[in-house]
């Protein structure tokens, strides 16, 4: 019988382990994307990242006969708890060689770690807030990762369902081969729209002027999603680390914000060129080389990915997303784009499925979160 042990990470050797364990675990793998490492380091650091001022946490390493053979972080999300009444533990950063002993050593660890505090259910894979990665893979194994999807082997949700863990929500990813010619409808439609409600396009010459709608994007992304059944609230400080965290890899060709005749920012959409072989390219490190695969990923690329989008609810259901839609086309038209990959939807969601019905969009991804009751 192997020799299996669960250590908590402590030291900066133990975190190292921690976020380096997946590269070496998935290095053969192509359709794996590491993270910065900066980045993952951040994200365990209190000055870097709010999160941890208003949630309990803990990190664990899993090591087989010596060597890190898994880990996993499990963490309480006080705002959750305030906000939605929920009683739940959150898992993540769960990755694990194909070892039955192991998995259950991991998960075995969490689910202590939340009956010590009561709690009487455990989720995910999850990260901290709405807009972290969640999502186990259940299907598109042999599909690309993207920057904010996590990747994972097949074997995973086999273990979990073997270790008692049922499927708790699903999330779905959609691709789509974009025309040459925007569907006529589409371009009808949404110039209807536009003079219907007085809205309009803004056209920015540079980063810099997005700055202002920041933080209006952030409150239009509560509007939007408040009603879903995972959602919790994002703080300022959230708001101020995420815009520190993705700011720096946005283009002002990507970004589309729609204003009404107040000038008052009424719907947003982000999307980026696809950083996925950048940042396979740059094995989780910006310097000193993987700057220059992000600089031509953002130059050459025929693949986009759709990151973000809010729609003020009161426009939800009047047309408005055929504008975004139309503006999103012309971008991608002049910029070489002929495939794009949305980011994941809640498999509830299909009010934002609707927006992409226009592209013949495949469904190529499924993901989903596991829950036990303890």
């Amino acid at each position: 019988m192997s020799d299996i042990s669960v250590i908590e990470v402590k030291t900066d050797d133990d975190l190292k382990n921690f976020i380096r364990f997946p590269m070496d675990l998935y290095k053969k793998n192509e359709n794996y994307v590491p993270p910065l490492i900066n980045d993952e380091k951040n994200i365990w650091d209190p000055k870097e990242n709010p999160a941890l001022a208003t949630s309990d946490t803990r990190q664990f390493l899993a090591y087989k006969d010596g060597s890190v053979a898994g880990r996993i972080a499990v963490i309480v999300n006080h705002n959750e708890t305030d906000e939605n009444g929920t009683s739940k533990a959150r898992f993540g950063w769960l990755d694990f060689i194909d070892d039955y002993e192991v998995s259950e050593a991991l998960l075995n660890n969490a689910v202590r770690f939340a009956k010590e505090r009561n709690i009487k259910k455990i989720e995910g894979p999850m990260g901290f807030t709405n807009l972290d990665k969640a999502g186990m893979l259940t299907m598109g194994f042999d599909k690309l990762a993207t920057m904010i999807g996590l990747y994972n082997f097949e074997y995973y949700p086999k273990h979990l369902e073997k270790l008692g863990f049922a499927m708790e929500k699903e999330w779905v990813e959609f691709e789509m081969n974009f025309p040459e010619i925007l569907p006529p409808k589409v371009e009808k439609f949404s110039t209807l729209i536009a003079e219907k409600y007085k809205l309009k396009v803004l056209n920015f010459k540079n980063k810099k002027e997005i700055l202002p709608y920041v933080e209006p994007m952030f409150k239009l992304l509560d509007q939007t999603y408040n009603t879903l059944s995972t959602y919790t609230p994002i703080t300022d400080e959230q708001i101020k680390t995420y815009k520190e965290k993705y700011f720096p890899f946005i283009d002002k060709n990507y970004v589309i914000c729609v204003e009404d005749e107040n000038h008052e920012l009424i719907s947003f959409a982000i999307t980026m060129p696809s950083y996925s072989k950048a940042l396979q390219k740059s094995k989780g490190k910006l310097f000193p080389f993987g700057w220059w695969h992000f600089l031509q990923a953002g130059k050459k690329n025929d693949r986009a990915n759709f990151y973000l989008i809010g729609i003020q609810p009161k426009y939800q259901r009047r047309g408005v997303t055929a504008i975004i839609l139309k503006e999103v086309f012309i971008r991608f038209n002049k910029m070489g784009i002929k495939f794009a990959e949305t980011n994941p939807e809640l498999a509830e969601n299909k009010s934002v499925q609707v927006l992409w019905q226009d592209y013949n969009p495949v469904n190529h991804k499924r993901r989903c979160t596991f829950s036990k009751e303890i």
